[in-house]
């Protein structure tokens, strides 16, 4: 029996461009939802089943890109979101990684690129272990914390988080490295195997959004330590002095 096609929805609303992406999806295989504007996307995304990915574009009539993210975000945790816009400030895509979004493109863009991290996105939201360590951690629990990444859930002090798929492959990675300091370069390689527009500071912006779920004091961590000019360690035990 033939496996059923994978969903993308393409949010755009130059007509010229959502077909050119609904035909070159479709030559791969996939089945495209196209929406050329915020409520529309929003209905598609809270279909069922919902779209396994979502191409979404920041300009958009009636609601910006980054409102329709917040609003898929509500709902839905896990669907990856990648952004595809002409803004190339890094202020715009830090705003996009704070509403939700994965991963963030700018046009013009090359094709293949964009493909390859479509099925990048669609093959990790399958949970695949970090390509750092190889053993597969489905929960896992310190201090008042405690992560289902099986469920894409956390819970910490009594309060729980949905994780979207890229904050739950950077905390499995941290959790599957305790007390190792990783440098940004490391991360960027291990958890965005195509870093692409993904950059450091991309990589902090993610860091605390996970600090505002598991820190008691997100500005003075004590679980997600920053390693000046190097990265971050991971200290389960929250002893700072290690």
């Amino acid at each position: 029996m033939t496996e059923p096609a994978y969903q993308v929805l393409v949010v755009e609303d130059e007509t010229a461009l959502a077909e050119g992406l609904k035909f070159n999806f479709e030559q791969e295989g996939y089945h495209v939802l196209l929406a050329g504007d915020g409520p529309t996307a929003i209905e598609l995304a809270q279909g069922n089943p919902p779209p396994d990915v979502v191409v979404l574009d920041i300009m958009l009539p009636s609601m910006s890109g980054y409102e329709v993210c917040e609003k898929i975000r509500q709902t839905n945790q896990q669907i990856p979101i990648l952004i595809l816009s002409a803004r190339t400030l890094s202020e715009d895509k830090a705003q996009a990684f704070d509403v939700g979004s994965d991963q963030y493109m700018t046009k013009p863009f090359a094709l293949p690129e964009l493909l390859s991290r479509v099925r990048n996105l669609i093959e990790r939201r399958q949970s695949a272990p970090s390509p750092r360590k190889k053993e597969h951690i489905e929960t896992y629990e310190f201090d008042d914390t405690s992560i289902d990444f099986r469920k894409f859930e956390l819970e910490s002090r009594g309060e729980k988080h949905s994780l979207t798929t890229m904050e739950m492959q950077l905390l499995r990675y941290f959790v599957q490295n305790p007390d190792v300091v990783l440098s940004r370069n490391e991360i960027l390689k291990d958890v965005w195997d195509e870093p692409g527009d993904v950059t450091s500071r991309s990589i902090d912006n993610f860091v605390l959004r996970l600090r505002r779920m598991i820190e008691p004091k997100p500005n003075q961590p004590k679980y997600l330590l920053s390693v000046r000019g190097t990265g971050y360690r991971f200290t389960p035990s929250g002893d700072v002095s290690g």
